[in-house]
């Protein structure tokens, strides 16, 4: 007996092995894994360094990182799920311990993957795929899924550290919609409260929270105020939410039993002990008058918990008190429950949204998370600086967060901390654009972020890249109730839809070549550069022949068909295209095979589309589409309120006619079109006729591609472009 774990899969094959027996230190452990040559770990949510873990080390801490840069760690989660890649064979591996603890991907020994902990237990998941879509779903199934957000979520959003008054705000909005630059959201940071309080209102600079509320709804934006944890300790000085707080007895204490105080934006400040049920549904409640105000989302910022001491956090020696249906009643340490604190204040925060409306969707934006905090909260990278290095930056972490189970994710676009340079700003918000949370943010003291700012030509540029977002929409959010079932994110690496793309099924991720590029759902791929700042042309890798330029319609090569195998596309070789950088461009391409749904331009998700759903149709191998509706709000399509339709296409081997079936509608939610517009890309020559359900219509047609229009009466439409 050597002490040490080997799994095999059911061919043999070794796919993890201990390095060393487990070894105990008192408290402290650690884990010995082999390390392969070849094998590639991702994960760990948004960490720093490259998209590929291997040859790196990590801490698990949630901490305050305020300009973090390329080798800062530790960052604001703490995820300790990583999924092990080798020649397209993947492992997920959690280790369910909150406690202090570090990942070593052979940074210490080139050949072995160390963890070790300083506490806590050894809950070790081993998640096997192959594919690393089904370890995806396998952990989906574990920890949740990111629950279907409401469709605003995936609009544009305006914020900034602050807007100052209640008059700023409306300025900022009503900008928006007077250059028309669709948009979604505005969010309210800590000057509108009442010297930084959580849950107070400046009622000097914000006189009528609820009348402004009310005018940006009926301009159709939604509204998102932040909400830290830190409540002010002001006894007897009438704020409710701490006299509430010390009456129920929520917050949390010292060894000694004293509640424990940290400085913080108010000054002294308390903290909720969320690991109480009771606790969470008390904080609950503090957000009842926000509701009735009309606020639609909660910010649960500085959530790590970040105190301004030398710790920057809660000493290891406070207490908290586990007291959870399904868990034995005790007290912890604050060093065991520090890692799951920001995630407990998430989960408050979301069941109280419920509480109070309990068929609308919630929407919380959290700092600080923990393995399944995607159930309650989106997120986002914190603290970024306005620099290329941090765009470039932007790319491998949402990717590595989408792989740790945050589907809906961003980046403050255009950097938060410092003014971007106009290029940057304009170049960022074009690539957040199809990015799953698109919010441009930025601090106190920092130049004008906003998509307006450097004039004209920089604003049209911005304007038609979110514009183009919203056209997207329908696929976006096909997208995310996939991945409400699957598990799989929204935005992708390469090799999660291609895992064969290279001849030795590495993930081709890691080459240079693609550092830049990341999928957008399993059809789109958009090849900005790897490095974003240099003007020189580059090579965009694709993970197969046939590609289309998604601007155009046109297909890149027409000399190579792809084949399929199962789900993947494979040919003999990847492919590349030489791209040069231009300001107003940002390279993006469409998989051989895809059927995209898209919609007429809207202001705001509020608003009705008008005219048709347009299909726009790639032929190629396993060519499919699907889109997925419902009222974008509520609960409903739970209960049968949603339309789903599916749309395949193939290429007679015959003759080359090419087919076209449009799905009947599924479920109960009207259609908000009358008509579907078929577009096709990248016909060889022009069609001699096209039938629809059978008669012959009149073709639109410029340049390979070809329109049809049908009308869609829900029971299935049949297109056939006759060659």
């Amino acid at each position: 007996m050597t002490g040490r774990l080997t799994l095999f899969d059911h061919a043999g094959n070794i796919v993890q092995q201990d390095a060393e027996p487990l070894e105990f230190r008192g408290k402290q452990y650690r884990i010995a894994k082999i390390m392969p040559a070849d094998e590639h770990y991702f994960g760990l949510g948004d960490k720093t360094g490259g998209f590929d873990r291997r040859e790196q080390a990590f801490r698990m801490w949630n901490s305050d990182a305020y300009g973090w840069q390329e080798s800062t760690d530790p960052l604001y989660k703490s995820i300790p799920f990583y999924l092990s890649y080798r020649a397209g064979t993947s492992l997920g591996v959690l280790i369910d311990n909150t406690w202090p603890s570090s990942f070593d991907f052979g940074k210490t020994k080139g050949d072995t993957f160390e963890y070790r902990a300083d506490g806590g237990p050894t809950d070790i998941y081993l998640l096997y795929g192959p594919s690393a879509k089904h370890v995806l779903e396998n952990y989906a199934w574990l920890t949740g899924p990111t629950p279907l957000p409401p469709l605003w979520a995936l609009g544009f959003q305006q914020s900034r550290y602050s807007y100052m008054s209640q008059e700023r705000v409306l300025e900022v909005a009503g900008r928006l919609r007077k250059d028309r630059i669709p948009a979604d959201a505005i969010y309210l940071d800590i000057d509108y409260q009442d010297k930084n309080r959580p849950f107070t209102v400046n009622i000097q600079t914000f006189p009528d929270l609820p009348k402004m509320v009310a005018a940006l709804h009926q301009d159709k934006f939604h509204v998102v105020t932040i909400a830290d944890l830190h409540i002010a300790d002001l006894p007897k000085q009438n704020y409710l939410a701490l006299d509430s707080g010390i009456a129920g007895d929520h917050f949390v204490k010292n060894a000694d039993g004293s509640l424990f105080v940290g400085p913080v934006w108010p000054g002294p400040s308390v903290f909720p002990d969320f690991t109480q049920k009771k606790t969470r549904g008390w904080w609950g409640t503090l957000y009842e008058p926000f509701a009735k105000a009309g606020i639609d989302g909660y910010w649960n910022d500085m959530n790590q918990p970040s105190i301004f001491n030398v710790l920057k956090t809660m000493p290891n020696t406070v207490m908290h008190r586990i007291d959870e249906p399904g868990f034995c009643p005790r007290t912890a340490t604050h060093q065991e429950i520090h890692n799951v604190y920001g995630m407990q204040n998430a989960r408050a925060t979301f069941d109280g949204q419920l509480a109070l409306k309990p068929d609308v969707r919630p929407f919380v934006l959290t700092r600080a998370a923990y393995a399944g905090g995607q159930r309650y909260a989106a997120t986002w990278t914190g603290d970024n600086s306005a620099t290329w290095n941090h765009l470039r930056l932007t790319t491998s972490m949402l990717k590595n967060l989408g792989l740790s189970g945050f589907s809906l994710a961003g980046a403050d676009v255009g950097g938060y901390a410092g003014t971007p340079s106009l290029w940057l700003l304009t170049k960022w918000i074009e690539i957040a654009a199809f990015q799953p949370i698109d919010r441009d943010h930025a601090e106190k003291g920092t130049g004008d972020h906003e998509p307006w700012a450097g004039g004209p030509q920089h604003e049209a540029i911005r304007r038609h890249f979110i514009e183009e977002r919203y056209k997207l929409l329908p696929y976006f959010y096909t997208v995310m109730e996939q991945g409400t079932r699957t598990g799989l994110p929204l935005l992708r690496p390469l090799f999660l839809q291609f895992p064969n793309a290279a001849a030795d099924r590495h993930p081709i991720d890691v080459d240079l070549a693609a550092g830049g590029e990341f999928m957008v759902g399993p059809d789109l791929l958009v090849a900005a550069p790897p490095f974003p700042d240099r003007a020189n042309d580059y090579d965009a890798e694709l993970p197969s022949a046939g590609w289309y330029d998604f601007w155009t319609g046109k297909r890149l090569d027409e000399g190579s068909t792809p084949t399929l195998t199962g789900d993947t596309l494979t040919v003999a070789a990847m492919s590349t295209i030489l791209i040069h950088p231009e300001l107003a461009t940002l390279p993006v391409f469409v998989r051989p095979g895809a059927i995209i749904p898209t919609e007429p331009l809207v202001q705001s998700t509020v608003e009705k589309p008008v005219g048709p759903l347009k299909l726009r149709v790639f032929p190629g191998p396993d060519c499919a589409g699907e889109i997925y509706q419902d009222d974008g709000s509520t609960f409903g399509y739970r209960r049968g309120e949603y339309l789903r339709m599916r749309f395949t296409c193939e290429t007679s081997s015959r003759n080359g006619d090419l087919a076209i079936h449009i799905g009947t509608h599924e479920g109960r939610f009207p259609a908000w079109w009358k008509d579907i517009v078929v577009e096709v890309n990248g016909l060889k020559k022009n069609p001699t006729s096209i039938t629809v359900n059978g008669r012959a219509t009149n073709i639109s047609s410029s340049d390979q591609n070809v329109s049809i229009t049908a009308a869609d009466r829900g029971a299935g439409i049949e297109v056939v472009v006759h060659q």
